[in-house]
Protein backbone atom coordinates (compact mmCIF):
# COMPACT_ATOMS: atom_id res chain seq x y z
CA UNK A 1 0.00 0.00 0.00
CA UNK A 2 1.45 3.59 -1.16
CA UNK A 3 0.30 6.56 0.12
CA UNK A 4 1.46 9.99 -0.88
CA UNK A 5 3.59 12.11 1.28
CA UNK A 6 2.09 15.61 1.78
CA UNK A 7 4.60 18.36 2.27
CA UNK A 8 3.25 21.60 3.65
CA UNK A 9 5.17 24.27 4.93
CA UNK A 10 8.01 22.57 7.29
CA UNK A 11 5.84 18.90 7.48
CA UNK A 12 5.95 16.08 5.31
CA UNK A 13 3.58 13.07 6.47
CA UNK A 14 1.99 10.67 5.32
CA UNK A 15 -2.60 10.79 5.83
CA UNK A 16 -4.65 8.01 5.66
CA UNK A 17 -8.07 7.08 6.91
CA UNK A 18 -10.77 8.91 8.86
CA UNK A 19 -12.13 8.82 12.63
CA UNK A 20 -9.88 9.19 15.72
CA UNK A 21 -6.38 10.22 15.38
CA UNK A 22 -3.22 7.76 15.48
CA UNK A 23 0.24 9.80 14.60
CA UNK A 24 3.20 7.03 14.42
CA UNK A 25 6.79 7.83 15.08
CA UNK A 26 9.54 6.11 13.56
CA UNK A 27 12.80 5.76 14.87
CA UNK A 28 16.49 6.82 14.27
CA UNK A 29 17.10 5.06 11.29
CA UNK A 30 13.27 4.03 10.58
CA UNK A 31 11.26 5.19 7.50
CA UNK A 32 7.82 5.94 7.18
CA UNK A 33 7.29 2.35 5.20
CA UNK A 34 8.40 0.78 8.52
CA UNK A 35 4.49 1.02 9.33
CA UNK A 36 2.95 -0.01 6.25
CA UNK A 37 1.32 -2.91 8.16
CA UNK A 38 -0.23 -0.72 10.59
CA UNK A 39 -1.10 1.89 8.72
CA UNK A 40 -3.22 0.25 6.34
CA UNK A 41 -4.82 -1.68 8.95
CA UNK A 42 -5.87 0.50 11.15
CA UNK A 43 -6.99 3.38 8.36
CA UNK A 44 -9.95 0.77 7.57
CA UNK A 45 -10.75 0.58 11.22
CA UNK A 46 -12.19 3.89 12.18
CA UNK A 47 -8.87 5.73 12.79
CA UNK A 48 -6.97 8.56 10.84
CA UNK A 49 -3.48 7.63 10.66
CA UNK A 50 -0.71 10.45 9.73
CA UNK A 51 3.00 9.74 9.99
CA UNK A 52 5.21 12.55 10.43
CA UNK A 53 8.53 12.26 8.43
CA UNK A 54 10.24 13.45 11.87
CA UNK A 55 12.95 16.29 10.72
CA UNK A 56 16.15 14.45 12.25
CA UNK A 57 18.76 15.66 10.41
CA UNK A 58 17.26 19.22 9.35
CA UNK A 59 17.35 20.76 12.79
CA UNK A 60 20.64 23.23 14.04
CA UNK A 61 23.19 20.46 16.09
CA UNK A 62 21.90 21.90 19.32
CA UNK A 63 18.51 21.20 18.80
CA UNK A 64 18.56 17.54 17.71
CA UNK A 65 17.29 16.20 21.09
CA UNK A 66 14.38 14.46 22.27
CA UNK A 67 12.91 17.22 23.76
CA UNK A 68 13.36 18.88 20.59
CA UNK A 69 11.27 16.65 18.41
CA UNK A 70 8.53 16.18 21.38
CA UNK A 71 8.11 19.79 20.50
CA UNK A 72 8.08 19.77 17.17
CA UNK A 73 5.50 16.98 17.31
CA UNK A 74 3.61 19.17 19.50
CA UNK A 75 3.54 21.94 16.82
CA UNK A 76 2.52 19.43 14.40
CA UNK A 77 -0.44 18.96 16.02
CA UNK A 78 -1.47 22.03 16.90
CA UNK A 79 -1.01 22.71 13.08
CA UNK A 80 -3.19 19.79 11.99
CA UNK A 81 -6.03 21.05 14.55
CA UNK A 82 -5.67 17.52 16.23
CA UNK A 83 -6.92 16.35 19.89
CA UNK A 84 -6.80 13.37 22.07
CA UNK A 85 -4.91 11.81 19.96
CA UNK A 86 -3.14 8.31 20.04
CA UNK A 87 0.76 8.07 19.95
CA UNK A 88 2.45 5.23 18.45
CA UNK A 89 6.11 5.20 18.67
CA UNK A 90 9.11 2.87 17.92
CA UNK A 91 12.64 3.24 19.25
CA UNK A 92 13.09 6.74 19.10
CA UNK A 93 9.53 7.36 18.41
CA UNK A 94 8.61 5.23 20.99
CA UNK A 95 10.87 8.06 23.74
CA UNK A 96 9.58 10.83 21.41
CA UNK A 97 5.76 9.99 22.70
CA UNK A 98 6.11 9.28 25.88
CA UNK A 99 8.17 12.55 26.71
CA UNK A 100 5.47 14.46 24.97
CA UNK A 101 2.78 12.77 27.03
CA UNK A 102 4.41 13.52 29.59
CA UNK A 103 5.01 17.58 28.96
CA UNK A 104 0.98 17.74 26.97
CA UNK A 105 -1.13 15.10 28.80
CA UNK A 106 -4.11 16.44 28.18
CA UNK A 107 -4.10 15.88 24.19
CA UNK A 108 -2.89 12.24 24.45
CA UNK A 109 -5.91 9.87 24.67
CA UNK A 110 -3.36 6.72 24.55
CA UNK A 111 0.22 5.54 24.23
CA UNK A 112 1.70 2.64 22.23
CA UNK A 113 5.21 2.10 22.24
CA UNK A 114 7.22 -0.80 21.10
CA UNK A 115 11.31 -1.58 21.50
CA UNK A 116 11.00 2.10 22.96
CA UNK A 117 14.19 4.11 24.57
CA UNK A 118 13.65 6.33 27.05
CA UNK A 119 15.13 3.86 29.97
CA UNK A 120 18.10 1.67 28.10
CA UNK A 121 19.47 0.94 24.90
CA UNK A 122 22.36 -0.72 23.88
CA UNK A 123 24.34 1.89 21.07
CA UNK A 124 25.13 0.16 17.77
CA UNK A 125 28.31 -1.20 19.46
CA UNK A 126 32.02 0.40 20.29
CA UNK A 127 32.86 0.17 16.81
CA UNK A 128 29.98 1.92 15.40
CA UNK A 129 29.86 3.57 12.91
CA UNK A 130 32.55 2.45 10.94
CA UNK A 131 32.11 4.43 7.75
CA UNK A 132 32.40 2.91 4.81
CA UNK A 133 32.41 -0.54 6.14
CA UNK A 134 29.00 -1.88 4.18
CA UNK A 135 29.14 -5.45 5.55
CA UNK A 136 29.79 -4.32 8.88
CA UNK A 137 26.74 -1.96 8.64
CA UNK A 138 25.01 -4.51 6.76
CA UNK A 139 25.22 -6.82 10.08
CA UNK A 140 24.40 -4.33 12.34
CA UNK A 141 21.02 -3.53 10.35
CA UNK A 142 20.27 -7.12 10.70
CA UNK A 143 20.89 -7.50 14.29
CA UNK A 144 18.28 -5.27 15.11
CA UNK A 145 15.78 -8.31 13.33
CA UNK A 146 14.91 -11.74 14.68
CA UNK A 147 14.96 -12.37 11.43
CA UNK A 148 18.04 -11.37 9.04
CA UNK A 149 15.78 -11.23 5.91
CA UNK A 150 13.71 -8.45 7.11
CA UNK A 151 17.03 -6.35 6.60
CA UNK A 152 16.22 -5.34 2.74
CA UNK A 153 19.15 -4.13 0.93
CA UNK A 154 16.98 -1.33 0.73
CA UNK A 155 17.38 -0.54 4.59
CA UNK A 156 21.07 -1.68 4.75
CA UNK A 157 21.75 0.84 2.00
CA UNK A 158 19.59 3.66 3.69
CA UNK A 159 21.39 2.86 7.08
CA UNK A 160 24.99 2.71 5.00
CA UNK A 161 24.39 6.52 3.29
CA UNK A 162 23.27 8.12 6.30
CA UNK A 163 26.71 6.75 8.11
CA UNK A 164 28.53 7.56 5.25
CA UNK A 165 27.23 11.41 5.31
CA UNK A 166 29.25 13.21 7.66
CA UNK A 167 26.38 15.52 8.77
CA UNK A 168 23.51 12.65 9.17
CA UNK A 169 26.43 10.79 11.07
CA UNK A 170 27.32 13.97 13.56
CA UNK A 171 23.50 14.20 14.29
CA UNK A 172 22.62 10.55 14.57
CA UNK A 173 25.33 10.47 16.92
CA UNK A 174 23.68 13.27 18.78
CA UNK A 175 20.42 12.02 18.93
CA UNK A 176 21.30 8.94 20.39
CA UNK A 177 23.23 10.55 22.92
CA UNK A 178 20.08 12.40 23.96
CA UNK A 179 18.17 9.33 24.07
CA UNK A 180 20.69 7.87 26.37
CA UNK A 181 21.14 11.17 28.78
CA UNK A 182 17.06 11.65 28.98
CA UNK A 183 16.27 8.60 31.46
CA UNK A 184 12.67 8.71 32.21
CA UNK A 185 12.73 6.63 34.75
CA UNK A 186 11.69 9.29 37.63
CA UNK A 187 8.73 10.48 35.35
CA UNK A 188 7.19 7.55 34.42
CA UNK A 189 5.65 6.89 37.78
CA UNK A 190 3.70 10.43 37.33
CA UNK A 191 2.46 9.57 34.01
CA UNK A 192 -1.31 8.58 33.87
CA UNK A 193 -1.79 7.90 30.04
CA UNK A 194 -3.10 4.48 28.85
CA UNK A 195 0.01 2.79 27.72
CA UNK A 196 0.14 -0.53 25.41
CA UNK A 197 4.09 -1.77 25.17
CA UNK A 198 4.04 -4.44 22.52
CA UNK A 199 7.65 -5.88 22.51
CA UNK A 200 9.79 -8.28 20.76
CA UNK A 201 11.16 -11.00 22.94
CA UNK A 202 14.65 -11.50 21.23
CA UNK A 203 15.10 -7.69 21.11
CA UNK A 204 18.71 -7.24 21.74
CA UNK A 205 18.91 -3.32 20.85
CA UNK A 206 16.07 -2.61 24.28
CA UNK A 207 16.04 -6.36 25.31
CA UNK A 208 12.86 -7.42 27.55
CA UNK A 209 13.86 -6.21 31.14
CA UNK A 210 13.35 -2.77 29.26
CA UNK A 211 10.01 -3.60 28.66
CA UNK A 212 9.68 -5.12 32.09
CA UNK A 213 10.89 -2.28 33.67
CA UNK A 214 8.41 0.25 31.33
CA UNK A 215 5.63 -1.84 32.41
CA UNK A 216 6.13 -2.29 35.95
CA UNK A 217 7.00 1.80 35.92
CA UNK A 218 3.75 3.08 34.31
CA UNK A 219 0.68 3.38 36.35
CA UNK A 220 -1.71 2.22 33.99
CA UNK A 221 0.04 -0.05 31.10
CA UNK A 222 0.05 -3.49 29.66
CA UNK A 223 2.86 -5.70 28.55
CA UNK A 224 2.18 -7.84 25.26
CA UNK A 225 5.53 -10.01 23.70
CA UNK A 226 6.06 -11.27 19.74
CA UNK A 227 7.75 -14.24 20.17
CA UNK A 228 10.81 -14.69 17.49
CA UNK A 229 11.18 -10.76 17.25
CA UNK A 230 13.72 -7.94 17.47
CA UNK A 231 13.68 -4.21 17.89
CA UNK A 232 11.01 -3.54 15.25
CA UNK A 233 7.71 -5.88 15.86
CA UNK A 234 5.63 -3.88 13.38
CA UNK A 235 8.07 -4.68 10.75
CA UNK A 236 8.71 -8.22 11.52
CA UNK A 237 5.17 -9.05 12.54
CA UNK A 238 2.82 -6.61 11.40
CA UNK A 239 -0.49 -9.13 11.96
CA UNK A 240 0.27 -10.17 15.27
CA UNK A 241 1.13 -6.43 16.00
CA UNK A 242 -2.03 -5.27 14.89
CA UNK A 243 -4.23 -7.86 16.73
CA UNK A 244 -2.95 -7.19 19.73
CA UNK A 245 -2.86 -3.57 19.26
CA UNK A 246 -6.47 -3.35 18.10
CA UNK A 247 -6.93 -5.74 21.36
CA UNK A 248 -6.06 -3.34 23.92
CA UNK A 249 -7.23 -0.06 22.27
CA UNK A 250 -10.87 -1.90 21.71
CA UNK A 251 -10.05 -3.11 25.92
CA UNK A 252 -9.73 0.61 26.18
CA UNK A 253 -12.38 1.92 24.35
CA UNK A 254 -9.44 4.23 22.79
Amino acid sequence: MVHDIKKEGKYSYLEVGEGTPMIILHGLMGGLSNFNGVTSYFSTRGYKVIVPELPIYKKPLLRTNVKSFAKYLEQFIEYKKLDQVILLGNSLGGHIALLHAKMFPQKVKGLVITGSSGLYESAMGDGYPKRGNYEFIKKKSEDVFYDPNVATKEIVDEVYATVNDRSKLIKTLAIAKSAIRHNMAKDLPHMLTPTCIIWGKNDSVTPPNVAEEFHSLLPDSELFWIEKCGHAPMMEHPEEFNVLLEKWLTAKNI
